[in-house]
């Protein structure tokens, strides 16, 4: 069973690695009710893609506003979704990265929309 989830992983690495377009790290906002807006940020890891999602919120608003998040939420979307839980892919990873080291090669599972996170905020006049 490992040596076939395994070999999967590693196939699907190999697909993954002829597919390498440029994807975007954060959307444009949507602007909702009540002067709310909400923006969508991907990244490899949980952190980065919060920091995307800061990243596009404070584009939005203007020069003398920031962005008041008022909900955040981050969900896994890793290669093994689905196939995996978030704990068991990063172990996945890891083993991948041993694999990596071992044959001198990059076999980093990892995508660069592994995480996302959409956050709804307003943006409030500085002080």
């Amino acid at each position: 069973m490992k040596k076939t989830l395994m070999m999967s992983v590693l196939g699907g690495l190999a697909l993954g690695l002829t597919a390498c377009a440029s994807t975007p790290t954060n959307t444009i906002a949507i602007q909702k009710e009540n002067n709310q807006y909400e923006v969508t940020g991907i990244g490899k890891t949980n952190l980065i893609s919060k920091n995307n999602a800061v990243s596009a919120a404070q584009k939005t608003c203007t020069k003398n506003t920031s962005p008041v998040v008022v909900d955040e939420k981050t969900t896994y979307q890793g290669i093994l979704k689905g196939v995996v839980d978030e704990q068991t892919g990063k172990m996945v990873e890891a083993a991948a990265g041993v694999i990596g080291t071992l044959t001198g090669k990059n076999a980093s599972l990892a995508k660069d929309d592994d995480y996302q996170t959409t956050l709804t905020f307003y943006c409030k006049p500085n002080a």
